[in-house]
């Protein structure tokens, strides 16, 4: 465990400070990261899986208490059809090959953000398998944002505390976010986004108003644990000097 050493330069010892509650991370060029070797885009989202696996690992270790992974956007769609049902059957891939023995052993819960309804019956029973057999763990939490769109995420939230609401001045920056998908965890501390882009495409659009947001040139298959470190370490400067 990497939490609660001293004088390391580490992230979460004393000579740093804690880490941050809640990170989360748009995982962009897998497909680049493949092209770039001359493999195909599933090979880039494939490494991309496995990148993302270590994540969630070095989270867990540094003491990270919630973990937001951008995982399929509601823009993914307009992909190359074979790239699409890649991507759409990946959770699959994901949670294999002992993922589940080693989540539950880790007390890692996770949860899912987004519209599922498009998703194959099959995935979409994938996925909630693991979020009921993780549903008892109580260390990190990992959304994965799974045809995700902040846009369509604020316009159901709108519409809920409307119904919910009978005075428009009941609606507040306080209690808006109960209606957010989020709303059981705070809001991220710090955003990342790899490979480059400077933007947020539209991920987490009202909870990354006060977030850092830490742009990596990486690409996202080669994102490793020491990528994480140092943007947890800037964070941590960033703080200080604010």
């Amino acid at each position: 465990m990497l939490t609660n050493s001293s004088g390391s330069g580490e992230p979460g010892d004393k000579k740093t400070g804690a880490v941050p509650d809640h990170i989360a991370i748009m995982m962009d060029g897998n497909g680049r990261w493949a092209v770039k070797r001359g493999l195909p885009r599933t090979a880039g989202h494939y490494a991309g899986m496995l990148a993302m696996k270590e994540t969630i690992r070095t989270c867990n270790a540094l003491g990270v208490k919630c973990l937001t992974l951008y995982a399929f956007s509601t823009e993914n769609w307009k992909r190359p059809r074979e790239e699409v049902q890649y991507l759409v059957h990946l959770p699959r891939l994901f949670f294999q090959d002992g993922i589940m023995e080693e989540l539950m052993r880790s007390d890692i819960r996770i949860k899912c953000i987004g519209d599922l309804s498009g998703f194959p019956e099959s995935i979409r029973q994938v996925i909630q398998n693991a979020i009921d057999r993780t549903s008892g763990n109580t260390g990190m939490v990992v959304h994965f944002a799974m045809n995700y769109g902040g846009r369509a995420e604020l316009v159901q939230a709108i519409k809920a505390c409307i119904r919910d609401t009978a005075s428009m001045e009941d609606i507040t920056e306080q209690s808006f976010p109960s209606y957010l998908y989020t709303k059981e965890w705070s809001e991220p501390d710090l955003v990342i986004r790899t490979s480059g882009e400077r933007r947020l495409s539209n991920f987490l659009l009202w909870q990354s108003a006060k977030a850092e947001l830490m742009f990596i040139d990486t690409l996202w298959p080669d994102f490793d644990e020491n990528h994480l470190k140092r943007a947890i370490l800037e964070l941590e400067e960033r703080r200080r000097r604010a």
